[in-house]
């Protein structure tokens, strides 16, 4: 059986996936990060952007992720999110309506939001 860690990631108002994975790729405010068993400890700040998670059975899993902190030690990684969603649960027009309107109102915020929404369902 191939090395593992356990995942969770977890947003400020819920439980949004935990699971066993092989690999974890998230951006940070150093960079992107990859994650595997047997890493290193860290702490880092997480930057908006797609988190995407290779599960042990060699499925894949994306979520949008907007702020927060990774930490990873004895093989259990934590993604503590402000907020995060998984790709399957984003709905592209709503996001796209999102966009455009932030464009419009020059909201630099939502439109990175919308556009990390739009990003993580494109990676999936």
């Amino acid at each position: 059986m191939a090395a593992e860690l356990h995942v969770e990631l977890v947003a400020a108002d819920r439980s949004v996936w935990s699971g066993e994975a092989t690999l974890v790729v998230a951006r940070t405010t150093s960079g992107d990060i990859g994650v595997m068993p047997g890493h290193q400890p860290l702490l880092g700040v997480l930057e908006s952007g797609p988190v995407t998670i290779r599960t042990s059975d060699g499925a894949t899993v994306v979520a949008a992720v907007h702020g927060g902190f990774i930490s990873f030690a004895d093989d259990k990684l934590s993604l503590l999110a402000e907020i995060a969603e998984l790709a399957d649960e984003i709905d592209v027009q709503r996001a796209e309506r999102a966009l455009e309107r932030a464009k419009s109102d020059t909201d630099a915020a939502s439109e990175r939001r919308a556009e990390v929404r739009l990003r993580a369902v494109a990676v999936r």
